[in-house]
């Protein structure tokens, strides 16, 4: 068997010398194709060996002892061509011994461990809830006995519900819980009528006795409601009866009672507020600060800057808190009637806008306020005096009707008959329907206008004849 390098597996067809083994005959070392060409074909143990090739001796001693004589015994060598490779050892597989992967857990398994602990939690907290359903269903709530003990004040907001009402009580001491107000009114139908504002409930009463108190037309303090064509003094009117104004209605809403203590603000000391106050603190609209502060009486700078609707006012707050509150409210009211330093009417500032406003609500029922607001436009526009009697009225205080001759020779800004132009303040409360008017008059050359009709309709005119006649006939109707 012939001797092979360990470090180089045989190849077929060939042998490796054995070291004992001189140099073949003719070796050409530097050139490889060659070498091969000439180099007898290696002897593979069990295959044939190749042809013959020089002398006897030279062929044995290459291939072997008797190789030349026992060639013959072998088939044609291209049987070569059939030769399998089956010693070939098979591919070792290498195993991955990289470390396995440190570090936090992937993220999404992450996520769904921080979904499952939410999903307990909440069906925890259903649990819990139920429990504590179960346990105030079977073994009651807590209340206390009795009707109360001191005045304290309990404010309800808009859209609170029987229960957000019971926490509130319940917050103030009024009862021992929520629960207990919730179930004294489950069978009154007042409970569910109750309207926003403040109420004067007594502390540690029993449910079904803040039930009783509560829905009590005594126990509701603080709400006042001013209606368009009010202005701030009281009117006297023709049979001797006083019309509150806004200074008489704030002071009334202020007032309660409270563990013997009145929270009443005199009108003399919300006068005087008036007079005095930063009208941008209290919340005055900014295009109407410098010409109210202008206003030659001072207790009158807020005239037409109360806007009418319910007001819900604290009793115990002081002046400038109870007016500042009123006047913020006011002017939100205003801007959503549609006047604003963007809108007003034609050629006017807000202010004047607001001015003519208020005449018009004095002046007409809501059918004639665009013409009534388009004779004032024509009005200014041609430089004629408005003559309002409702204007000369404003400053004596009394109701918009006839004004007596003397009354209306007299001087002053607030005479239209004397003084070209608007009035210096607005005279009234104008209702949201008589901002718009004012903001857009309707169209018309009308420069007249009488009350004819004793539902309060105005005939109007263009030609001063044409009113003289409207005069006539609305007094032969007894309209005035």
């Amino acid at each position: 068997m012939p001797a092979y390098a360990q470090d180089e597996p045989p190849r077929p067809g060939r042998r490796r010398r054995r070291e004992d083994e001189g140099p073949l005959p003719d070796e050409r070392p530097t050139d490889i194709i060659p070498a091969i060409q000439d180099a007898p074909m290696a002897r593979r143990p069990g295959a044939a060996p190749p042809p013959p090739q020089g002398s006897e001796e030279e062929y044995d001693e290459i291939f072997g002892e008797d190789a030349y004589d026992d060639y013959d015994e072998y088939d044609d060598y291209e049987d070569y061509d059939d030769f399998e490779d089956d010693d070939r050892a098979e591919p070792e597989r290498i195993e991955d011994e990289r470390p396995e992967r440190q570090g936090p857990p992937p993220k999404k398994r992450k996520k769904k461990r921080a979904v499952g602990w939410i999903a307990a939690l909440t069906v925890l907290v259903l649990l819990a809830g139920g429990a504590y359903y179960g346990f105030t269903e079977i073994f009651g709530y807590d209340d206390y006995e009795g009707t109360g003990e001191s005045d304290v004040l309990v404010q309800v907001e808009k859209g609170d519900s029987t229960s957000a009402i019971g926490n509130r009580l319940q917050a103030a001491g009024v009862v021992a819980s929520g629960k207990a107000f919730v179930k004294a009114g489950e069978d009154n139908t007042a409970v569910s009528r109750l309207q926003q504002g403040y109420y004067v409930m007594k502390t540690k009463m029993s449910g079904a006795s803040a039930v009783e108190k509560m829905t009590a037309a005594a126990s509701k303090v603080g709400q006042v409601e001013i209606r368009p064509y009010t202005q701030f003094h009281d009117i006297t009117q023709p049979d001797g009866k006083v019309t509150p104004g806004v200074y008489t209605l704030l002071s009334k809403a202020s007032c309660a009672d409270l563990n013997g203590k009145s929270t009443c603000i005199p009108v003399e000391e919300l006068r005087k507020t008036i007079e005095t106050a930063d009208l941008a603190k209290l919340g005055v609209p900014s295009w109407a600060v410098e010409s109210a502060t202008k206003a030659e009486h001072k207790d009158r700078r807020l005239e037409g800057l109360i806007a009418p609707g319910i007001f819900n006012v604290k009793p115990g707050w002081t002046a400038e808190e109870l007016l500042t509150d009123v006047v913020k409210a006011s002017a939100k009211r205003i801007l959503d009637a549609g006047l604003s330093d963007q809108s007003k009417g034609e050629g006017k500032t807000p202010y004047e806008t607001l001015i003519i406003a208020s005449i018009i609500e004095r002046e007409a029922v809501k059918a004639d306020f665009g013409k009534i607001s388009r004779v004032i436009y024509n009005r200014l526009d041609e430089k004629m005096r408005l003559e309002m009697d409702s204007t000369v009225n404003y400053i004596l205080d009394r109701p918009t009707l006839l004004t007596k001759p003397e009354e209306r020779d007299k001087a002053g800004a607030y005479n239209t008959y004397k003084s070209l132009g608007l009035t210096p303040t607005p005279i009234s409360v104008p209702s949201a329907e008589a901002i718009q008017a004012a903001l857009k008059p309707v169209a018309g050359e009308w420069i007249f206008f009488v009350k004819c009709e004793k539902n309060g309709l105005s005939c109007f005119a263009v030609t001063n004849d044409e009113h003289n006649k409207n005069r006539l006939d609305a007094q032969k109707r007894g309209v005035y």
